[in-house]
């Protein structure tokens, strides 16, 4: 029997799947090019997505030239949503976002996703330590990248972030990703955003209301050799998501 999938799952399906991940194959290729998870008939919502993006084009595309996308149940049973979570994050992690249509990578995949041996090592093997300068703590997970050139790590922790008058106390900017210090910066002068040139971020359509940059260069050695690569999880609270965080400041 042929089903219309675009608008319902046939009965009782949805009930058997519980918790599932999927996959939206284009059937001239046979590659995934996009990947979701979800319960009863979420995996059919993206027929009616009317948002502009790579993933609605495509099906558009698809629907149009009459060959639908193939929809492709990749795990199902999951015991919770959590499960899912890391099922769908593992895969987008292994097929890359080159190849998705996909916006982001997956749920905590900064965090616990595809690393390797050396990545894992540097992690959980740094030893923490104890800041006595007056720092801004800059996590940058959403922009950070192990092979970023300097200048890139520079232009994504020096701004844009929304910060009060205690940013002039700063001598010290860190750039933090999964709780390690990834470079250290000696703070010259702080200004409002897009105040400075960026040559690797376009902050054209960002809001600047309340939010600063600062001027910097690289901290002197003994400053750098101190807290680069040590590990700051004790300053960063549990349920905190402030991109930003003031020690000694």
């Amino acid at each position: 029997m042929d089903w219309n999938f675009e608008s319902h799952l046939p009965p009782g399906v949805a009930e058997a799947l519980g918790h599932y991940v999927y996959l939206y194959v284009d059937p001239r290729t046979d590659e995934p090019f996009y990947v979701g998870k979800g319960v009863g008939e979420r995996l059919l919502a993206h027929f009616g997505d009317v948002k502009e993006s790579a993933k609605t084009r495509l099906i558009a595309e698809l629907k149009s030239g009459g060959i639908p996308p193939r929809l492709e149940i990749l795990a199902h049973g999951l015991k919770d949503e959590e499960t899912a979570f890391r099922v769908e994050a593992a895969v987008i992690d292994v097929l890359g976002l080159g190849s998705l249509t996909n916006a982001v990578r997956g749920w905590r995949s900064l965090q616990v996703g595809r690393m390797n041996l050396d990545d894992l090592a540097e992690l959980y093997a740094a030893q923490p330590v104890n800041i006595d300068a007056p720092v801004l703590l800059v996590r940058v997970n959403k922009l950070y990248r192990k092979n970023m050139s300097a200048l890139e790590l520079y232009e994504a922790t020096r701004g844009i972030w929304r910060l009060g008058k205690r940013r002039t106390n700063v001598r010290y900017a860190f750039s933090v990703f999964h709780g390690l210090v990834r470079e250290v910066y000696g703070v010259h002068q702080w200004y409002p955003a897009r105040t400075l040139h960026y040559e690797t971020r376009d902050l054209s359509a960002r809001d600047t209301a309340g939010r600063f940059e600062f001027e910097g260069d690289i901290a002197p050695a003994s400053i750098r050799d101190k807290y680069r690569g040590k590990a700051v999880h004790q300053y960063l609270k549990r349920g905190n998501q402030s991109p930003t965080v003031y020690v000694g400041a």
